[in-house]
């Protein structure tokens, strides 16, 4: 049967590997379930913030935004 995982090797400075322990410890689960729950965490923020930028970019070619002067008259619109 194949490996269902595959092996990372992570160097960290010491402080942060303590802080790390002491939170599987205190959350009674591995380190590795906590660096890869980290892992999914920043993958799936990263993915929304640059979703997120995507859908501004589209937005703002839609808006007619070149430049700051541009984002400054949608704004002034906008409050107006």
């Amino acid at each position: 049967m194949a490996r269902q995982s595959v092996l990372l090797t992570v160097s960290l400075p010491p402080e942060l590997y303590r802080k790390a322990l002491g939170v599987a410890r205190r959350e009674i689960r591995s380190k590795s379930e906590l660096v890869r729950e980290a892992l999914r965490e920043y993958v799936s923020r990263r993915e929304s913030m640059l979703a997120a930028r995507k859908e501004l970019t589209r937005a703002m070619d839609r808006a007619g935004v070149k430049t700051l002067r541009d984002i400054e008259r949608v704004v002034d619109a906008g409050r107006s």
